[in-house]
């Protein structure tokens, strides 16, 4: 019986696995030639050629695969649990004696191995193709690397330095730069435009070229000229190419690092720390997806059955990905807590699972 038992639960998740990727392949191939679309308007735009805009969306599968993991697990599970229950499949594995809790657990199993599948992709793939991605951009389109939607550049807090960037480009080579230095009554001391910087990966600093440095005096300023400084800051490539990426796609140890270097610099870190405890709960959301399918494995609706459960599981993950962008935002604005921000709603779909196995269960 056990022996029978261990086979039952093995073609349960060989079954769930098939469809999961099954939909993951075919979610991917779908978003894939909506970008491909997006990015053919770039082609003929400075050096953006057809094979530019392939690359950027192959680029892009990562992070597709990321955030649609919990959603074809979602799907995949529904398609799986209802083929199995419209073929009485289910019936004869509750009859075998295959309780809810093992069925559960069954799932549980392939919802942790996607879990860990949806770590190695959010921590290994998604940073370096993102960053990747945003250099073809700046190489071909003859964009800055840096873009953050002001007129005036990129600024940066750095201690008592603020630094506004013109222009970074993939090289770390910075362009118009200006510094402006505050003594500790918040007072400015100095101006500080440099025409161009390099990074000097041997010494770890900057090497700053045409200098004008305006000093802030009492009665008076004063301009001093150089044509070559170094520089120590704060601010580098890595720091730069960070900067890149959005929060949600950025890999756990930067995160941490920038968070903590906005604390340094007393700036507001909630939105980094927001996206630190989704890097943490997102892959378990797997485990909510498939608890949340298993109640659709009960009914036995043979007409029609199967897809009215694919449309409610693409509506429920749907509704997953608006709640996860919605609380996230909300959390940013009303500074919420980032642990209640970032695990609101995989609480309120496992609170939704568990009703539903409830009454399930009691039918």
């Amino acid at each position: 019986m056990r022996l029978a038992r261990q086979l039952y639960q093995r073609y349960l998740m060989r079954e769930t696995f098939a469809a999961i990727f099954l939909v993951l392949l075919a979610f991917v191939a779908l978003f894939s030639f909506f970008d491909l679309i997006n990015e053919l308007r770039r082609v003929g735009s400075g050096g953006f050629q057809f094979a530019h805009a392939a690359i950027l969306v192959a680029l892009s599968l990562p992070g597709v695969v990321y955030e649609l993991i919990p959603i074809a697990t979602l799907i995949g599970t529904l398609y799986a649990l209802s083929t199995l229950a419209r073929h009485s499949e289910i019936t004869v594995l509750r009859a075998s004696g295959l309780a809810t809790g093992t069925l559960l657990l069954t799932l549980f199993r392939v919802a942790l191995m996607l879990a860990v599948l949806t770590v190695l992709v959010g921590e290994l793939l998604v940073p370096a193709a993102e960053q990747l991605g945003q250099q073809v951009k700046a190489r071909t389109l003859g964009r800055t690397v840096v873009q953050q939607g002001f007129e005036s550049g990129f600024w940066i807090k750095d201690g008592r330095n603020f630094i506004n960037i013109r222009k970074a480009t993939p090289e770390a080579q910075l362009e118009g730069v200006r510094i402006y230095s505050f003594d500790e009554r918040n007072a400015l001391q100095s101006v500080t435009d440099v025409a161009a910087a390099q990074y000097r990966q041997e010494a770890g600093d900057w090497q700053l070229d045409g200098v004008v440095r305006t000093l802030v005096e009492r009665d008076a300023t004063r301009v001093e000229r150089f044509e070559s400084l170094t520089w120590q800051s704060a601010l580098t490539p890595t720091l730069l190419a960070v900067l890149t990426v959005a929060p949600e796609h950025m890999s756990m140890l930067n995160l941490l690092g920038y968070t903590r270097h906005l604390s340094d610099n007393r700036q507001k870190t909630g939105r980094y720390e927001i996206a630190i405890w989704k890097k943490l709960i997102y892959p378990l959301s797997t485990l909510v997806m498939v608890a949340l399918a298993l109640p659709f494995g009960y009914s036995h609706n043979r007409v029609g059955g199967v897809s009215l459960k694919l449309f409610a599981g693409v509506m429920f993950g749907i509704f997953f990905y608006m709640l996860n962008g919605l609380f996230s935002n909300l959390g940013v604005i009303n500074a919420w807590p980032p642990f209640a921000s970032a695990v609101a709603p995989s609480a309120l779909f496992l609170l939704a699972a568990t009703a539903m196995i409830w009454w399930a269960e009691r039918r």
